[in-house]
């Protein structure tokens, strides 16, 4: 799964990166958990602050938005959370890394994974909007993840779908209905990975020194 991720670019970067009209809302987060506002492009490139928790349009309240967070890229296009964002609202969610777990020592130790060059790069993502009882407009997303590659499988045995920018227009534009044989891990070879403080494993710690390196493995 994908439970926790960085953004650490600033926004005048990551306007240039995407291709953005304008420079986007955004400082950088080194901490990104569940329920909190992500950053997200939509079709058209347009940047936008999405809850990570996808609640679908038929929803009767926001609490099935913590149980999904990631969609599984094998049954996406299936599963009624998930179908209908998967037809007409993909999205590009904007990181440049992200945490992962492995037992060690009787301890959770955390990892940070990120590509070679350091670069912001995207996940597959969809979104939706729901209405609250309210009437208010809530837009939501969540992260598609596949099966490990093999540096990432050295921790964990999934990772999230990270698309190639050659990738994003295509996942983006809803009447390209291949969508799902862009979902496969990314190359492991363009990645890196290593331990990082156990500060991370609080959400509330929103800091640089989340992405410290205790001893690069990879």
């Amino acid at each position: 799964m994908c439970g926790r991720f960085t953004q650490t670019h600033s926004a005048t970067e990551l306007a240039v990166v995407f291709d953005l009209d304008e420079t986007p809302n955004w400082q950088p987060r080194y901490n990104i958990a569940p329920t909190q506002l992500i950053p997200a492009i939509v079709e058209s490139h347009q940047f936008k602050l999405l809850r990570w928790g996808l609640i679908p349009a038929w929803a009767k309240d926001l609490s099935i938005g913590s149980k999904l967070i990631n969609a599984r890229a094998e049954t996406v296009s299936e599963k009624p959370s998930f179908r209908d964002a998967f037809k007409r609202r993909r999205c590009l969610i904007v990181a440049d890394g992200y945490y992962e777990w492995k037992k060690q020592a009787g301890k959770k130790q955390p990892f940070y994974f990120q590509l070679e060059n350091h670069q912001p790069f995207a996940f597959a993502g969809l979104w939706d909007r729901w209405n609250s009882p309210e009437g208010e407009p809530i837009e939501t997303c969540t992260i598609i993840t596949t099966e490990a590659n093999e540096l990432a499988a050295t921790i964990h045995d999934r990772m999230p779908v990270i698309l190639s920018e050659e990738q994003y227009d295509r996942w983006l534009d809803p009447a390209f209905k291949e969508a799902q044989s862009l979902l496969y891990p990314y190359s492991s070879t363009a990645m890196q990975t290593y331990p990082v403080p156990l500060v991370v494993n609080s959400p509330a710690h929103d800091a640089p020194d989340c992405i410290t390196n205790l001893g690069k493995t990879n």
